[in-house]
Parts: structure tokens; C-alpha cells; sequence
């Protein structure tokens, strides 16, 4: 459905961006019910090192709820994830950069005077 939509036919290698917003999905949607419920998003959160109070969550998920169910459905999650703003799209999008990168190993190559600044 998203890859058919016009509103997103801008959107760069949008079939590797959904496979990976699936799997961040299914990863936190425990009750196989297709959403995400507040306790969900609370151990989301917390596993991302971003804990909440309730009162909290309950903001976030209201911020992308469209069906006012009190959860997010995975169509609500593309739709933020693609578009809108909320304080979840930005703690998710941060955690995904927050990720360590890989670091070179070995020695690093000689240097001289010739290769600096």
C-alpha cells in the first residue's frame, strides 16, 4: 500500500525502508493483535534506553493514533515513519544512528609530515 502512494513516491530505496520498519514494528508488537499497546511502546522505550511514564506514552501514541483504539496500528507506524512528526519517529530515528559503527581494525597506516593538514 505504501509503496503504491503517491505521498511517498519521493521517498529514497522506500522498499528497504519499509522491510526495516516492519522489523522495528514486529519487534516491540508482542500481542500479535497488529498494534502496538502502551505496554509495548513502554518496553520499546525502554529497551532504547528512552524510559517514559505513562502519561507519557500515552501522549506519543495519541500523536499517531488515527483510529483513537489507544494503540498504534502498523499503518499508523509507516504513516509517522514516513511522514509526520512525533517524538517517537525522532527517538527511533535517533537509536538507528545511535547504533556504534564499526570501527577499523589493524594499525593505523603511517603518517607523515607530507599527509597532514
Amino acid at each position: 500500500e505504501a509503496i503504491e502512494n503517491p505521498d511517498y513516491s519521493d521517498v529514497e530505496d522506500l522498499p528497504e525502508k519499509l522491510n526495516a520498519f516492519k522489523a522495528k514494528f514486529l519487534e516491540f508488537e508482542h500481542d500479535q493483535n497488529g498494534n502496538i499497546d502502551l505496554m509495548g511502546l513502554k518496553r520499546m522505550l525502554e529497551k532504547l534506553g528512552q524510559a517514559k511514564t505513562h502519561l507519557e506514552i500515552k501522549k506519543m501514541i495519541a500523536e499517531v493514533d488515527t483510529t483513537n483504539t489507544g494503540t498504534i496500528s502498523y499503518r499508523d507506524f509507516i504513516r509517522m515513519m514516513l511522514g509526520g512528526k512525533s517524538v517517537l519517529k525522532l527517538i527511533l530515528i535517533f537509536e538507528e544512528k545511535a547504533k556504534p559503527q564499526e570501527r577499523p581494525k589493524g594499525k593505523p597506516p603511517k603518517q607523515d609530515i607530507s599527509n597532514l593538514p
